[in-house]
Parts: structure tokens; C-alpha cells; sequence
């Protein structure tokens, strides 16, 4: 339940609405009705078996889709409540943010977009706007989840010109205007987008460590991280192994936390934005410090280039694509049955459709089935 509502955050009473007006919820403001949408929906259960880092079948404990987007959702929610911003909504767009991410993460987003170069491309953002406007099928009188513009707003963190010209002829003045007008998003949104820059960094750290690909003393090497390892040893001399690192994660976390508090409280402060509109016109405001921005760009710069480009996730991903690569050539000579193409909608994009909506393990048993190749055990 939210508390006061700071003056720049987004107030459900005064929504933009939805797409199609529906009677409002006689418990639930319409930013919470729209997280229990995403909750309920086929998209958001898929996530919990597509790739964060680790492929799904590697480990149990590895971070996937779904757990990131939970964590996400927890420290938006924990900022969101000392700024006096919507929790609901930092809640929605957190959960949402990830609907749309293809199988095997950005290896297989990466494949998508190649394979469709010549069909307006794929972005796993614009994806995601399309699972909640058009893709879910739960309701009798519309396509999508009828989210609110706020939460829709959102969930579209990245856009390019080009599809921001063609999505705002599509909907005048809709949720890509900002990105014509060079305007910032909700501060909602803008906390969203923070957290996820937050959690990727920690849970990278904790799985890389936890698979063996990195060591604790590789992290080390990153000031950040060491900071807090050694605030960690000070106060616990005989800390070692996952307990220093869980500990370790956890002080970077906090720090992190009240780091963005601060620097945000400032930067409103200095900004003098009395409406959220006004705010939206200056320019993001929920900001780490600058001294917290080089040392959180120099920790995702070494996970990077010690984890992400590490031969052994690459020799995966090198396999992830061509399982995406190969689904897609197959299924645009020979559609299979199940795939649904809409009004309007080219044959390829009907199938990247259904091949982003694929979990990992869905699509290496389709792979399998098609090709008779095993690329994973």
C-alpha cells in the first residue's frame, strides 16, 4: 500500500487510462490492478524458464527471467517507499520490463533481430509492449492486458527513432512521444530502470561466482565490490566462502540503495520540478552519485569482460542462436499449426512472435525435433 505520494510521482487518480476504458476496480487502484495482470499472465510465468546469464537446465539456483524481475521489483519497491514514489507502479514495470525477452536472453535476442533484418528487426522492449498490448489472450473484449498508459509507458525503456515514429502514428502522442520530444519517462519508470542496473550486478556477481566461471578474487579486483568485502571481513574476521560472498553482495546492495536515495532527494531538489511533468522535461532525476555511477560502470564492465564474454557462456550462446537461427528459417518455410498470425502481421513476425515467446528448454526440444541435433544436454 502506498503512502503519501511525493508531488513528481505518478498518482493513479490521475492516470492517462487505458486503451480500451474499463470500470474501475472497486478495491484496487489501477496501477495495482495492473500488476496483478502481469502476475496472471502467460508471458510472466514463462520467465521463470528463460536465460538471465545460465542457461535454465545448468542449475537450479541460477537467476532466471523471473527471479531477476522479482528483484528488480523488491528494490524498486524499497526505494520507491522512502521517495515517496508509486509502489504499484515501480511493481508493474519491474515485473513487466522482461516480457518480451526471446529464449537464451540477449544471445537469442540478438539472433531474432538478425534473422529479422529485413522485417522491421526485433527489440526485446518493443516486445514486451507488444505482449501486454496484443500478444496475451485473457480477456473477451481485447487484445492484451489493457495496462494503463503509466505502466505501458514504462515498460518501453528503449526505443529507437524509427520505431518510436512508427509506434506514435500508430497511437498520436501515445507512450513513444517521449522518446521524439527527448523527454524523460516516469519517475517510476526511471527507478525501474535503475533497479534493474542493480540487480543485474549483483545476481551476475553471486551466479558468475556460484558457477566457477569468476572467482571471489577476481571480483575482488573491482573497487565497488571490494569495499565492501573488506567492511564485510572488518566486522567478521573469519567470513570466507559463499557466506563473505552473500555478505559482501548484501553491503553493496544497501550501499547502492541509499546511494540512489540520496543522489535522487538531490538531484529534485536541484531540478526545482514541482509537477511530473515539469520533471519529465528536465531530464532523469532518479540517479546513483556520480563517484556511484563510475564504480557501478566499472563492476558491469568486468562482469562483461570476465563473465558474459567468457568462452564458456559464449560456446552456449554460439548454440543458443543457432537453435533460434535455425527455428526460425524452419518455421517461416513451414508454419507449424499452432502459430497464430495476426491481421496485418507478416509471416516472420508471426514467427518471431512465437519464438520469443518460447522458453529455453521449449525451444531446444523443438530445435531437437526438427533437426534430430542435440546442441544440449
Amino acid at each position: 500500500m502506498n503512502h503519501a505520494l511525493h508531488r513528481l510521482a505518478s498518482d493513479p487518480a490521475h492516470t492517462r487510462g487505458r486503451r480500451f476504458a474499463e470500470p474501475p476496480a472497486p478495491t484496487r487502484s489501477d496501477f495495482q490492478r495492473d500488476r496483478d495482470r502481469i502476475v496472471h499472465s502467460t508471458a510472466f510465468r514463462r520467465l521463470v524458464y528463460k536465460t538471465q546469464v545460465f542457461l535454465n537446465h545448468e542449475g537450479d539456483l541460477f537467476r532466471t527471467r523471473l527471479t531477476h524481475s522479482l528483484e528488480v521489483a523488491q528494490l524498486g519497491r524499497s526505494i520507491a517507499r522512502t521517495l515517496q514514489l508509486n509502489e504499484d507502479l515501480v511493481e508493474a514495470i519491474a515485473l513487466a520490463h522482461d516480457l518480451g525477452h526471446t529464449p537464451f536472453g540477449h544471445a537469442g535476442q540478438d539472433a531474432l533481430n538478425a534473422c529479422m533484418a529485413g522485417h522491421g528487426g526485433f527489440e526485446h522492449n518493443l516486445q514486451s509492449l507488444r505482449v501486454v498490448d496484443v500478444l496475451e489472450e485473457r480477456y473477451p473484449s481485447f487484445d492484451g492486458l489493457n495496462l494503463c498508459f503509466e505502466t505501458r509507458a514504462g515498460i518501453l525503456k528503449h526505443c529507437s527513432r524509427a520505431n518510436a515514429e512508427a509506434l506514435d502514428a500508430a497511437e498520436p502522442g501515445g507512450v513513444a512521444r517521449r522518446f521524439l520530444d527527448g523527454h524523460a519517462p516516469s519517475m517510476e519508470a526511471q527507478l525501474c530502470n535503475l533497479a534493474d542496473e542493480i540487480a543485474y550486478n549483483a545476481h551476475d556477481v553471486d551466479d558468475g561466482v556460484r558457477s566457477g566461471l569468476i572467482t571471489l578474487e577476481q571480483v575482488a579486483s573491482v573497487p565497488l565490490f571490494d569495499r565492501f568485502m573488506r567492511q564485510a571481513l572488518a566486522a567478521h574476521p573469519a567470513l570466507k566462502g559463499r557466506r563473505l560472498l552473500f555478505e559482501s553482495i548484501r553491503l553493496m546492495l544497501s550501499a547502492q540503495v541509499y546511494d540512489v536515495i540520496a543522489a535522487t532527494q538531490a538531484a529534485i531538489t536541484q531540478s526545482g520540478a514541482q509537477t511530473p511533468a515539469e520533471a519529465a522535461q528536465v531530464g532523469p532525476l532518479v540517479r546513483f552519485s556520480a563517484d556511484m555511477r563510475a564504480e557501478s560502470t566499472a563492476l558491469k564492465r568486468f562482469l562483461f569482460q570476465n563473465l558474459y564474454r567468457q568462452p564458456q557462456v559464449e560456446a552456449t550462446m554460439d548454440r543458443a542462436r543457432t537453435v533460434v537461427t535455425d527455428l526460425f528459417a524452419l518455421y517461416v518455410a513451414e508454419p507449424p499449426t499452432q502459430l497464430a498470425q495476426r491481421p496485418g502481421d507478416s509471416p516472420p513476425r508471426a514467427v518471431a512472435d512465437y519464438i520469443a515467446g518460447m522458453t529455453d528448454r521449449f525451444a531446444v526440444s523443438a530445435h531437437r525435433q526438427l533437426t534430430g541435433q542435440t546442441l544440449f544436454d
